[in-house]
């Protein structure tokens, strides 16, 4: 039995892509492929799958749907992982997706869905309660703070720069240690030194480090867009 997942994504073409993409995958069972956002509510009611793969704007109102929809589900169905698909990079969104905590929520840019194990592995993440930040996002959000004189960024190093990238992936220390060539007790150390830096040392939470680091990160100006569903 693989991962139940439902797509809610209004492009025609998009959608027919993704069931192509994801009927044929042995570890995906594709329960449900609508394109509005009450359809999409409908069918998680109807399936309770495991993964919702959702827009970010559907109808009704083509304005942040996905993002509500997880906040949404954060609070009805907490189990429930979410894989929020953006044409755009733009960082408010995902600070709005992790509002609640990054676990079992995944932000990726359209431009991915060519690469099917780059999809899969979101579903999978946020399927066993993991996270997964489309890294352009990340880097749009480092070169925005990097930007500004007064930014504690500049406080970091090199190596610290890039362990930062890896974090805000939703990465363990394991997977950041295989990425960099570190050893686990390099990659501890130097996120200690990160969150001091950043004035976070006393978050002991995962999730809250991940979601707190970002915020750190994201641009100045402008709030992320509203995110909780009015109910139904």
């Amino acid at each position: 039995m693989g991962i139940r997942v439902a797509v809610g994504e209004d492009n025609l073409l998009v959608r027919e892509g993704l069931v192509e993409l994801l009927g044929h995958e042995p570890a995906v069972d594709l329960v449900a492929a609508v394109a509005s956002l009450p359809e999409l509510v409908r069918a998680i009611d109807e399936h309770s799958p495991h993964v919702v793969l959702t827009d970010i704007r559907m109808p009704p109102e083509n304005t942040d749907e996905g993002i509500r929809l997880a906040t949404m589900l954060r609070e009805t169905h907490p189990e429930i992982g979410v894989v929020v698909l953006s044409q755009h990079a733009d960082p408010a969104y995902a600070l709005a997706l992790l509002d609640g905590g990054s676990d079992g929520r995944a932000y990726l840019l359209k431009d991915r869905l060519s690469n099917r194990a780059e999809l899969l592995a979101a579903i999978r993440a946020v399927a066993a309660r993991g996270s997964m930040i489309d890294p352009k996002i990340v880097e749009t959000l480092v070169a925005s703070r990097t930007r500004s004189a007064r930014s504690p960024l500049n406080e970091l190093t090199t190596r610290e720069r890039e362990v930062l990238h890896e974090i805000a992936q939703g990465k363990s220390n394991a997977a950041i240690g295989e990425s960099l060539f570190l050893t686990k007790r390099a990659i501890e150390k130097h996120i200690n030194s990160i969150f001091m830096k950043l004035g976070l040392q006393d978050s002991e939470d995962v999730s809250k480090r991940v979601k707190a680091t970002l915020i750190m990160l994201a641009e100045e100006g402008g709030e992320p867009p509203a995110a909780r569903l009015e109910s139904r």
